[in-house]
């Protein structure tokens, strides 16, 4: 049996099928909380070669509330802050209930095994020390995102 819509039922249609496309693909949403501007520039523009949507924040202390709101496909927080630093913030994230799905990566010049440790026992799910390769953030973020993540390499793209 063939049901057949009138010409306006069609577009309708296709309209709803495109916006549901579009859905499907959306780019991976990242959120950053750096206080360096430069760090946050440089990662920001990395992030977007590898085919991210960001919200970039210097402050932590609004981090819970953003990703609640927001919902990013991954976190990566730095962790020397001045409000409220990275690890209380991801315990927070971890102890919510909207939030603790959420992949958290440490990303921090603190980088003895010491600090690795108590970083990734504080509740992130992953590290990267700074000074970082371009590549080296590439990795991590697309070892998280997987198949969310459509890009080209950066080292391609240079």
């Amino acid at each position: 049996m063939h049901i057949r819509l009138p010409r306006e039922g069609m577009e309708l249609a296709q309209v709803f099928m495109a916006d549901e496309n579009r859905q499907i693909f959306q780019p991976p949403l990242i959120l950053v909380v750096e206080d360096n501007d430069d760090n946050l520039l440089l990662m920001s523009y990395a992030l977007e070669l590898f085919g991210c949507r960001l919200i970039c924040q210097t402050d932590s202390s609004t981090t819970v509330l953003v990703a609640k709101e927001y919902q990013p496909d991954l976190i990566l927080l730095d962790i020397l802050l001045p409000a409220i630093n990275g690890i209380d913030v991801v315990r927070s994230l971890k102890q919510e209930p909207l939030t603790h799905h959420i992949n958290v990566v440490a990303v921090t010049a603190l980088a003895s095994l010491e600090d690795r440790e108590r970083i990734l026992e504080a509740g992130f799910d992953d590290y990267i020390s700074k000074p970082y390769m371009i590549e080296d953030l590439e990795d991590i973020v697309s070892r998280h995102l997987g198949s969310k993540l459509k890009h080209n390499s950066a080292v391609d793209l240079c």
